[in-house]
């Protein structure tokens, strides 16, 4: 377990052990999940919507999917807040 601050650019260091469990490297992307009230951070695999499409019938490419996702869920946090 590590801590980090919070940069005034929304930033933080992801510490050396939590890196190493996930084999984070520089350069690799995160998708940031909430599950059950919890954020958990999952490294993006280029391939893993493209399976997914698949099981969930999606049409859609894998971008267009992904930036659904992020649509519906700023549609739920702004339902949330008012």
């Amino acid at each position: 377990m590590g801590v980090s601050k919070i940069t005034r650019n929304f930033q933080v260091t992801i510490p050396k052990d939590i890196r190493e469990l996930k084999d984070l490297n520089e350069g690799d992307e995160l998708i940031f999940m909430i599950e059950e009230g919890e954020v958990k951070l999952v490294k993006r695999d280029e391939d893993i919507l493209e399976k997914a499409k698949g099981v969930w019938d999606i049409e859609e490419d894998s971008l267009e999917f992904e930036r659904g996702l992020r649509e519906e869920s700023e549609e739920r946090r702004t339902r949330e807040l008012e």
